[in-house]
């Protein structure tokens, strides 16, 4: 079974909005970060997004080309989960417009590599309640925004989850990759 590996981008504050937008480090770079993230990408052959990261996404890949991770995410299988999305212009995109969670288990069950989600929103609060979601992969970035609607924020309703650490890197620029695998929903009160 392919697992389904969400890879979000979250302010100490719970900001995952708009991260092309956030302030400069303006620290040394690191090159692992791209190399983590065109390694995730390339093991997987299908990328699933919400409208929202779909809107975000469609516009700019398919203008750029001639590098792994551009050529890749391009080519791959797209699923966008959206009941008001119509004809899809990026190549490769499935609208997945009625029970996502049915169809989500489908492709998780069906022969290929794993599946990437970007962003954390409604569609990763429904993977999580139903169990589909296998590892969560946060990029913490040390800043505070200080600002964000609830839409903007990891934070949000959905059920308790705990999760197992599975590997921790930290980034020169002060980024922390955190790896969480095995999500498991808490029944009753948290504790």
């Amino acid at each position: 079974m392919r697992k389904l590996i969400n890879s979000t981008f979250v302010t100490l504050d719970g900001v995952i909005e708009a991260p092309h937008l956030w302030p400069s480090l303006n620290r040394p770079s690191d090159e692992r970060d791209g190399q983590i993230q065109t390694d995730l990408l390339l093991g997987c052959d299908a990328v699933l997004m919400g409208r929202r990261t779909y809107e975000g996404f469609a516009p700019v890949w398919p203008t750029r080309s001639g590098d792994p991770y551009s050529d890749h995410i391009n080519a791959m299988h797209k699923l966008v989960v959206s009941t008001t999305l119509k004809d899809p212009a990026w190549h490769n995109t499935q609208v997945i417009d009625r029970d996502p969670v049915a169809a989500i288990a489908r492709y998780k069950d069906s022969p290929g590599k794993d599946i990437v989600q970007y962003g954390f929103g409604s569609v990763s609060r429904l993977l999580v309640e139903h169990g589909l979601l296998d590892e969560l992969h946060l990029w913490v970035y040390p800043l505070i925004l200080g600002r964000g609607s609830p839409s903007d924020l990891l934070f949000g309703p959905s059920p308790a989850v705990k999760f197992d650490l599975a590997d921790s890197t930290v980034m020169r620029n002060g980024i922390i990759l955190v790896k969480y695998v095995k999500p498991v929903k808490i029944e009753g009160p948290a504790s």
